[in-house]
C-alpha cells in the first residue's frame, strides 16, 4: 500500500485526481444553473493550485510551479470581488 501511495504522488496523479473531482463539481455547479464566470472564480485558484503542485510533484522547474499558484490569487481576489459585490 506504502508503495502505491508513493507512486501516486511521485507520478503527479494524486493532483490529477482532485483536478478530476474540480472539473466534476464544475460540470455539477453548471448544470445547476452556475455562471462560468462563477464556477471559474470559485474553482478557478483550487484547480491551478493543483496543477502547481502536480509540476511539484513531478519534479517540474520551479516557473511551472509558481505560475499556475501566482495566478491563483488574482483569480480567488476576482472572485471575492464580485461576491461582496453580490454578483455572485
Amino acid at each position: 500500500m506504502s508503495d502505491a501511495m508513493e507512486a501516486l504522488f511521485a507520478s503527479g496523479h494524486a493532483a490529477d485526481i482532485v483536478l478530476a473531482v474540480l472539473a466534476l463539481e464544475a460540470l455539477w455547479l453548471a448544470s445547476r444553473g452556475w455562471r462560468i464566470g462563477a464556477i471559474a472564480g470559485l474553482l478557478g485558484p483550487a484547480a491551478l493550485m493543483m496543477l502547481g503542485l502536480r509540476a511539484a510533484l513531478t519534479g517540474a522547474e520551479w516557473y511551472w510551479v509558481s505560475f499556475p499558484i501566482a495566478l491563483a490569487f488574482p483569480l480567488h481576489a476576482m472572485d471575492l470581488r464580485m461576491r461582496f459585490a453580490g454578483k455572485v
